[in-house]
């Protein structure tokens, strides 16, 4: 399975999953992680960009199961679900501690995940 995680600044999970251009990718095998890239899209390639054009076209991160970010509207959340990936918003800033959080089905999760959380405002508990 393969996880990606909105990384604008390469450390810290960001907001705004639709511009973002550079994602931390986690190859989890039998809920351990084995694999850690950093994937990064040309603007053409952000999925607000490709919700623009050819949304059928093949994506770079075509084949991730989930996708966690700081903030991911509607629309996006939709389509992204038709192309077979969930996603989670969540009030958490680390990656990699992300990971290991929704691993362990304690990953915080927004409150209102049609809108950018406060990272320090909420947290919740995600079960799966």
């Amino acid at each position: 399975m393969k996880i990606a995680i909105t990384s604008q600044n390469r450390k810290t999970i960001t907001e705004h999953a639709g511009m973002c251009r550079k994602f931390w990718v986690y190859e989890v095998q039998d809920q351990l992680v084995v694999g850690k890239s950093l994937v990064e899209l040309e603007r053409e390639q952000s999925f607000h960009a490709v919700a623009h054009a050819n949304s059928a076209a093949r994506h770079p991160l075509d084949g991730i199961a989930l996708l966690i970010a700081g903030g991911a509207g509607r629309g996006l959340q939709n389509r992204l679900a038709q192309r077979g990936i969930e996603v989670i918003v969540t009030t958490a800033t680390d990656p990699d501690q992300a990971v290991a959080d929704w691993l362990k089905g304690e990953l915080a999760l927004c409150t209102d995940p049609l809108h950018d959380c406060d990272h320090d405002a909420h947290h919740g508990a995600h079960a799966h």
